[in-house]
Protein backbone atom coordinates (compact mmCIF):
# COMPACT_ATOMS: atom_id res chain seq x y z
CA UNK A 1 0.00 0.00 0.00
CA UNK A 2 3.00 2.32 0.85
CA UNK A 3 4.33 1.95 -2.89
CA UNK A 4 0.84 2.45 -4.18
CA UNK A 5 0.72 5.20 -2.45
CA UNK A 6 4.21 6.66 -3.14
CA UNK A 7 3.11 5.80 -6.61
CA UNK A 8 -0.12 7.96 -6.70
CA UNK A 9 2.30 10.84 -4.90
CA UNK A 10 4.70 11.21 -7.65
CA UNK A 11 1.86 10.23 -10.28
CA UNK A 12 0.08 13.86 -8.57
CA UNK A 13 3.08 15.82 -8.83
CA UNK A 14 4.15 14.92 -12.18
CA UNK A 15 0.08 16.02 -13.08
CA UNK A 16 0.78 19.14 -11.19
CA UNK A 17 4.11 19.93 -12.84
CA UNK A 18 2.63 19.03 -16.53
CA UNK A 19 -0.70 21.45 -15.49
CA UNK A 20 1.91 24.15 -13.83
CA UNK A 21 3.82 24.45 -17.19
CA UNK A 22 1.00 24.64 -19.40
CA UNK A 23 -1.17 26.63 -17.56
CA UNK A 24 1.62 29.03 -16.25
CA UNK A 25 2.46 30.47 -20.28
CA UNK A 26 -0.96 30.63 -21.25
CA UNK A 27 -1.92 33.26 -18.38
CA UNK A 28 1.51 35.13 -18.87
CA UNK A 29 0.27 34.92 -22.49
CA UNK A 30 -3.26 36.36 -21.93
CA UNK A 31 -1.91 38.62 -19.50
CA UNK A 32 0.61 40.06 -21.75
CA UNK A 33 -2.07 39.89 -24.83
CA UNK A 34 -4.81 42.39 -22.03
CA UNK A 35 -1.78 44.97 -21.55
CA UNK A 36 -1.59 45.08 -25.77
CA UNK A 37 -4.84 45.13 -26.45
CA UNK A 38 -4.77 47.91 -23.44
CA UNK A 39 -2.09 50.09 -25.02
CA UNK A 40 -3.56 49.53 -28.35
CA UNK A 41 -6.91 50.82 -27.69
CA UNK A 42 -5.14 53.71 -25.34
CA UNK A 43 -3.14 54.31 -28.19
CA UNK A 44 -6.41 54.30 -30.75
CA UNK A 45 -8.07 56.33 -28.24
CA UNK A 46 -4.94 59.30 -28.56
CA UNK A 47 -5.39 59.03 -32.62
CA UNK A 48 -8.70 59.94 -32.85
CA UNK A 49 -8.51 62.77 -29.94
CA UNK A 50 -5.61 64.17 -31.79
CA UNK A 51 -7.19 63.68 -34.97
CA UNK A 52 -10.51 65.22 -33.43
CA UNK A 53 -8.45 68.69 -32.38
CA UNK A 54 -6.84 68.53 -35.64
CA UNK A 55 -10.70 68.84 -37.17
CA UNK A 56 -11.78 71.36 -34.89
CA UNK A 57 -8.75 73.56 -35.74
CA UNK A 58 -8.82 73.17 -39.06
CA UNK A 59 -12.55 74.26 -38.75
CA UNK A 60 -11.46 77.59 -36.35
CA UNK A 61 -8.77 78.43 -39.23
CA UNK A 62 -11.53 78.27 -41.55
CA UNK A 63 -14.07 80.25 -39.88
CA UNK A 64 -11.51 82.96 -39.67
CA UNK A 65 -11.38 84.08 -43.44
CA UNK A 66 -15.02 83.66 -43.56
CA UNK A 67 -16.09 86.09 -40.89
CA UNK A 68 -13.33 88.50 -41.79
CA UNK A 69 -15.17 88.06 -45.30
CA UNK A 70 -18.29 88.95 -43.93
CA UNK A 71 -17.03 91.60 -42.16
CA UNK A 72 -18.37 89.79 -38.97
CA UNK A 73 -16.07 90.81 -36.52
CA UNK A 74 -17.99 89.39 -33.69
CA UNK A 75 -17.78 85.91 -35.30
CA UNK A 76 -14.18 86.74 -35.76
CA UNK A 77 -13.04 88.27 -32.45
CA UNK A 78 -14.94 85.18 -30.89
CA UNK A 79 -12.58 82.93 -32.52
CA UNK A 80 -9.76 84.27 -29.87
CA UNK A 81 -8.21 83.28 -26.51
CA UNK A 82 -9.02 86.07 -23.62
CA UNK A 83 -5.25 86.85 -23.90
CA UNK A 84 -5.78 86.90 -27.51
CA UNK A 85 -3.08 88.53 -30.16
CA UNK A 86 -3.30 89.77 -33.41
CA UNK A 87 -0.38 90.93 -35.49
CA UNK A 88 0.05 91.49 -39.31
CA UNK A 89 -0.07 94.42 -42.28
CA UNK A 90 -2.53 96.62 -40.61
CA UNK A 91 -0.66 96.22 -37.41
CA UNK A 92 -1.06 94.29 -33.82
CA UNK A 93 -3.06 94.30 -30.98
CA UNK A 94 -3.41 91.81 -27.70
CA UNK A 95 -5.92 92.17 -25.01
CA UNK A 96 -8.48 89.19 -25.96
CA UNK A 97 -12.06 89.43 -28.27
CA UNK A 98 -13.03 92.92 -27.36
CA UNK A 99 -9.51 94.34 -27.79
CA UNK A 100 -9.66 92.28 -31.43
CA UNK A 101 -13.18 93.44 -32.24
CA UNK A 102 -12.46 97.07 -31.46
CA UNK A 103 -9.05 96.92 -33.85
CA UNK A 104 -10.85 95.10 -36.56
CA UNK A 105 -13.96 97.53 -36.96
CA UNK A 106 -11.68 100.65 -36.70
CA UNK A 107 -9.36 98.93 -39.75
CA UNK A 108 -11.43 97.66 -41.84
CA UNK A 109 -14.99 98.16 -40.57
CA UNK A 110 -17.63 97.47 -43.28
CA UNK A 111 -15.05 97.93 -45.86
CA UNK A 112 -13.39 100.86 -44.73
CA UNK A 113 -10.11 102.82 -45.22
CA UNK A 114 -8.17 100.13 -46.79
CA UNK A 115 -10.64 99.99 -49.59
CA UNK A 116 -11.22 96.37 -50.65
CA UNK A 117 -14.74 96.26 -50.62
CA UNK A 118 -15.74 92.86 -50.75
CA UNK A 119 -13.07 89.75 -50.20
CA UNK A 120 -12.76 86.47 -50.23
CA UNK A 121 -10.08 84.49 -48.49
CA UNK A 122 -8.30 81.32 -50.11
CA UNK A 123 -7.12 79.27 -47.00
CA UNK A 124 -4.66 75.95 -47.55
CA UNK A 125 -2.09 74.00 -46.67
CA UNK A 126 -2.04 73.79 -42.70
CA UNK A 127 -0.17 72.11 -40.39
CA UNK A 128 -0.94 71.10 -37.18
CA UNK A 129 0.53 70.28 -33.86
CA UNK A 130 -1.60 69.46 -31.55
CA UNK A 131 0.34 68.99 -27.79
CA UNK A 132 -2.40 68.40 -25.13
CA UNK A 133 -4.40 71.68 -24.61
CA UNK A 134 -2.23 73.96 -26.80
CA UNK A 135 -1.28 73.68 -30.76
CA UNK A 136 0.66 75.47 -33.11
CA UNK A 137 -0.67 75.77 -36.68
CA UNK A 138 0.63 77.17 -39.73
CA UNK A 139 -0.94 78.21 -43.18
CA UNK A 140 -1.12 79.55 -46.60
CA UNK A 141 -3.28 82.31 -47.34
CA UNK A 142 -4.68 83.86 -50.86
CA UNK A 143 -6.49 87.56 -50.71
CA UNK A 144 -9.23 88.15 -53.61
CA UNK A 145 -11.14 91.28 -54.41
CA UNK A 146 -12.16 93.09 -57.43
CA UNK A 147 -11.55 96.47 -56.13
CA UNK A 148 -8.24 96.90 -57.34
CA UNK A 149 -8.71 94.19 -60.83
CA UNK A 150 -9.53 90.81 -60.59
CA UNK A 151 -7.37 88.47 -59.31
CA UNK A 152 -5.36 87.75 -56.07
CA UNK A 153 -4.01 90.71 -54.24
CA UNK A 154 -1.88 89.40 -51.85
CA UNK A 155 -0.92 86.12 -50.43
CA UNK A 156 0.82 84.87 -47.37
CA UNK A 157 0.79 82.93 -44.45
CA UNK A 158 -0.51 82.59 -40.81
CA UNK A 159 1.60 81.39 -37.79
CA UNK A 160 -0.39 80.73 -34.68
CA UNK A 161 -0.59 79.37 -31.38
CA UNK A 162 -3.86 78.10 -30.38
CA UNK A 163 -5.04 77.14 -27.16
CA UNK A 164 -8.35 74.95 -25.70
CA UNK A 165 -10.32 77.68 -23.54
CA UNK A 166 -13.40 76.23 -22.03
CA UNK A 167 -13.42 73.01 -24.07
CA UNK A 168 -13.01 74.69 -27.23
CA UNK A 169 -9.90 75.46 -29.41
CA UNK A 170 -9.32 79.21 -29.90
CA UNK A 171 -6.35 81.75 -31.33
CA UNK A 172 -3.54 82.41 -28.61
CA UNK A 173 -1.98 84.52 -31.09
CA UNK A 174 -1.92 84.87 -34.82
CA UNK A 175 0.77 86.47 -36.94
CA UNK A 176 -0.67 87.29 -40.78
CA UNK A 177 2.80 87.50 -42.79
CA UNK A 178 2.32 89.16 -46.54
CA UNK A 179 4.89 86.60 -48.82
CA UNK A 180 3.20 87.99 -52.30
CA UNK A 181 1.46 91.54 -52.92
CA UNK A 182 0.43 92.56 -56.00
CA UNK A 183 2.73 95.66 -57.52
CA UNK A 184 1.37 98.67 -57.46
CA UNK A 185 0.89 100.73 -60.87
CA UNK A 186 3.89 103.07 -60.64
CA UNK A 187 6.36 99.59 -59.79
CA UNK A 188 4.38 97.63 -62.05
CA UNK A 189 6.10 99.61 -64.97
CA UNK A 190 9.66 99.04 -64.05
Amino acid sequence: MEKRRAFDLRRLASAIFVLAAITVPLVTVQAQQRRQAAMTIEALTAKVKNLEDVQQISAVLIDYGRALDARDFRAYSALFAKDGSWSGGLGSVSGGPQAIYDFMTSRIGGGGPIGFGPTYHIMSSFKIDVNGDTATASSRWAFVTAARGPGIQVAGRYEDVLIREDGLWKLRSRRALNDLSVPTSASAGR
